[in-house]
């Protein structure tokens, strides 16, 4: 098994397209969104950083300098030493954008991360639907031809092609309690992106649907990984119910 920082470098670079130089290009997500100025990761072993393609080069320079000399990140609650020096080049560096959007204030976003195994048990009630199943494809069909339910839509789930594969979705009754999409996928790497509609969350949702995502054989030998916001407590509660363990910490500034 690859330590926790090997771990962490597995995620990071499916997490995004990434130039030959390493520069970040995008989200690797399908609909290849903007990606962050930099991103950190790191944990007791050490850490990695990676500076977005349209950041100047001494800026990039500077900023990937200043990340080499922090200490290992050990405390995930806890930000790099170096964040307000990065703010402060990310902030003088010459914009990458014209207009607006380059005046856009920078936005900092610290998270989590944990390796799911593959094949997670969770004993749970709830029924499951899995997008590779034939109980999938006619759910698919259905939502095709009626809409999406309105607590779906409300999610973000506009369309079935918002159901990013491979998913499973958790049921109680007719109603959808929570989801398990691919958030970020590649041919080593899997993260899951977990929602637990609101009346059915502190229920064990999360975690069920979680655990039944772990063990679709689409995802057989691709390590798999958790992440949510350092204030997402419903979230982390799913990590909990199923003993995840946590590898590392990152920071995305936006």
């Amino acid at each position: 098994m690859p330590d926790d920082k090997e771990l962490l470098r597995i995620d990071a670079e499916s997490m995004f397209v990434l130039s030959p130089s390493g520069r970040i290009e995008c989200v690797n997500d399908p609909g290849r969104s903007i990606a962050p100025r930099m991103f950190i990761a790191g944990c007791a072993q050490g850490n990695l950083a990676y500076v977005r393609a349209e950041v100047d080069d001494d800026a990039a320079a500077k900023l990937l300098r200043l990340t080499a000399d922090e200490p290992p990140w050990r405390d995930p609650w806890t930000l790099p030493r170096c964040i307000g020096e990065l703010l402060d080049v990310l902030s003088s560096a010459p914009p990458f954008a014209i207009g607006p959007a380059s005046r856009t204030p920078l936005v900092v976003s610290p998270s989590l991360i944990w390796h799911l195994p593959n094949h997670v048990q969770y004993d749970h009630p709830a029924r499951i639907v899995r997008g590779d199943l034939a109980e999938g494809a006619q759910l698919v069909a259905r939502f095709s031809k009626a809409g999406m339910p309105p607590e779906m839509i409300e999610a973000g789930f506009v369309s079935v092609a918002d159901l990013w594969e491979p998913w499973c979705l958790a049921f109680e009754g007719e109603e959808v309690a929570a989801s398990a999409i691919a958030a970020r996928l590649s041919e080593r790497v899997a993260e899951i992106g977990v929602y637990t509609f609101p009346k059915f969350r502190a229920r064990g949702y999360g975690a069920a649907v979680t655990a039944a995502w772990s063990s679709l054989a689409s995802l057989d030998g691709r390590a798999l990984f958790y992440s949510t916001s350092r204030t997402n407590r419903s979230s982390q509660r799913v990590t909990a119910r199923l003993g995840l363990p946590m590898i590392g910490a990152s920071v995305s500034i936006g």
